[in-house]
């Protein structure tokens, strides 16, 4: 069965593509929850009326991206923990407590836009990745120093 889907599906397409799947797959799942419609001459026509409207929001999350990336790149973030030796941490330090520093700082970066392979146990300089945007990064400056 072909199918509009009207919202990304992992493993299976991005919202606004044509794909064809198992009709139980689109019976049971797909059409009840509403990430998809079947396929006709007025579906069709209205996925192209959201695919321009898709493009014009990606435009303006792109732009948003942008200038948030200027922001974070001149940006040095002062996290300050407890420290058990001039060293290591008694915690550490996750995306969630950069994403609520950044919060006072002034700007809505959602944590999981924040890339940490694990969290930050020791005082130190960090450059943390921060996904904005599928092709737009930004490297946050992040000081971790004593209380």
């Amino acid at each position: 069965m072909e199918v509009i889907l009207t919202k990304d599906v992992d493993k299976i397409g991005k919202a606004g593509a044509v794909v064809k799947v198992k009709d139980g797959f689109a019976r049971n799942l797909l059409l009840p929850k509403k990430l998809a419609v079947e396929v006709t001459p007025g579906n069709l026509k209205r996925l192209e009326q959201e695919k321009q409207k898709i493009a014009q929001d990606s435009e303006k999350r792109k732009q948003e991206a942008i200038i948030l990336k200027e922001r974070l790149d001149n940006l040095s973030l002062t996290i300050s923990a407890m420290a058990q030796d001039e060293k290591s941490l008694y915690g550490s330090i996750t995306a969630l407590d950069i994403s609520n520093a950044l919060k006072d700082e002034g700007l809505e970066v959602d944590k999981n836009l924040i890339i940490l392979a694990e969290p930050l146990k020791a005082l130190g300089i960090y450059e943390i990745p921060v996904k904005l945007h599928p092709d737009i990064s930004a490297i946050l400056k992040t000081w971790i120093v004593n209380k």
